[in-house]
């Protein structure tokens, strides 16, 4: 007789709440580059977040660490991309597809 071996489940990618973290941390650098540079700096998110600013490859592996504790696990640094980005929206838009398939990696395929 075969004994059933129950799978372990595959828990949702909180894509959200890793989303709402890294817009704002990523906000926070942006405008202290911002500041830094004398680079007008919007009022509204929006427009915040498409601004043209470059955001460090290394100040982003940084701001990976205030997504860990939501995902339960540290991300490798390969997930930020050598050179950094021109725009929060930018790196949100490379960053989330890798942080995912680093979840799936860890917590399960898709649901």
């Amino acid at each position: 007789m075969a004994i059933a071996v129950a799978k372990p489940k595959a828990v949702a990618f909180p894509a959200a709440q890793v989303e709402a973290c890294l817009r704002d941390e990523l906000l926070d650098a942006a405008a202290t580059e911002a500041e830094l540079h004398g680079t007008p700096w919007p009022a509204e998110v929006v427009a915040k977040s498409a601004v043209s600013i470059h955001l460090d490859s290394l100040v982003v592996v940084e701001i990976l660490c205030a997504v860990e504790p939501v995902l339960g696990f540290e991300l490798r640094e390969g997930v930020v991309r050598a050179g950094g980005y021109l725009s929060v929206d930018q790196a949100i838009g490379q960053l989330m597809p890798r942080i995912e398939q680093e979840w799936q990696k860890r917590k399960g395929a898709k649901l």
